[in-house]
């Protein structure tokens, strides 16, 4: 007979031995989790800082302003290097000089107009690194060729109206005007004299100027524009001064010449003249009231 006694052994595996295993590997990976949890968290938070950190160095940087001035020493050279130009029209030593002076006891931030893009133009606009510098030309193409090639250079071009030979009678013009639209204090930009400059940019006729160079435009022929449209406007801007120091330095370059010597008389006034050389006059003239309706103090026509 076959054996039909089977021992069959059960084995029950208690509850509580697999509650406690798997327990424990929740706990063991719960521990992990929080671990990675608070090595991303200080990771995040410490890139974070120093990008903070960083980004407020580099902008303290960038937006603090250099106010201090050139040392004398680096102005002399730049001086010293531009006057010993090869370019055959380059200012002498003794023309830079009197400018620099001005530009360096200027109050900051000063501002200079420039009627004339020149070898000496990136000069300038170094040593008036603290101010505002704006140069004015007859020729649009190279202004913008200038402002291409060294874009921290701030050119308008203006269409000269004027010719060399005009002059008598542009200056009589003026003078005709003188209580209308040849005013010598006004806003040009709204002005209809003959000699006054009103094409440029808005906000230049909003600046106080506090020195004026007129070192262009041309005058070498009869039909060239000549400066006499430069001279009246420096002029004018100089004596129509909102705020800012109430006076005004105005170079004239090539003072030997007819324009400048009858022009400036004219419309600069020689009780203003502070020195003068062949090449270089230095006028210094002061904020006038709105109602003035005369550019000297006494008759100074030259015509």
């Amino acid at each position: 007979m076959k054996n039909t006694n089977t021992n069959t052994k059960l084995i029950l595996l208690h509850p509580y031995i697999q509650k406690q295993g798997n327990s424990n590997r929740l706990w063991l990976l719960a521990f992990i989790s929080i671990l990675t949890l608070a090595f991303l968290a200080t990771l995040i938070y410490t890139r974070d800082r120093e990008s903070t950190t960083n980004t407020a160095i580099i902008s303290s940087v960038i937006t603090t302003p250099v106010s201090a001035p050139l040392p004398a020493t680096v102005i002399n050279t730049l001086l010293h290097y531009a006057s010993k130009s090869n370019d055959s029209y380059h200012m002498t030593y003794s023309d830079l000089k009197p400018i620099s002076d001005v530009l360096r006891k200027c109050s900051s931030p000063c501002n200079l107009l420039v009627f004339g893009l020149t070898p000496e133009t990136l000069l300038w606009k170094a040593l008036n690194h603290n101010g505002k510098t704006v140069f004015i030309d007859e020729n649009r193409y190279y202004a913008a060729y200038i402002e291409e090639k060294h874009p921290e250079i701030d050119a308008y071009d203006v269409q000269y109206t004027t010719k060399r030979s005009e002059m008598k009678e542009l200056i009589a013009s003026a003078k005709e005007h003188v209580a209308n639209e040849c005013k010598p204090v006004q806003n040009l930009l709204f002005s209809d004299c003959k000699l006054g400059i009103n094409d440029l940019p808005n906000h230049v006729y909003e600046v106080d100027w506090d020195v004026i160079l007129v070192d262009g435009p041309r005058g070498d022929w009869p039909e060239a524009p000549g400066r006499m449209s430069a001279i009246f406007t420096a002029g004018v801007l100089a004596r129509s001064k909102k705020g800012g120091n109430p006076k005004t330095h105005v170079f004239l370059h090539d003072f030997s010449g007819e324009v400048e010597q009858v022009c400036g008389n004219e419309f600069l006034c020689k009780e203003n003249l502070l020195e003068a050389s062949e090449s270089m006059g230095h006028y210094v003239l002061e904020r006038m009231n709105e109602s003035s309706v005369q550019y000297c103090k006494g008759s100074s026509s030259s015509t």
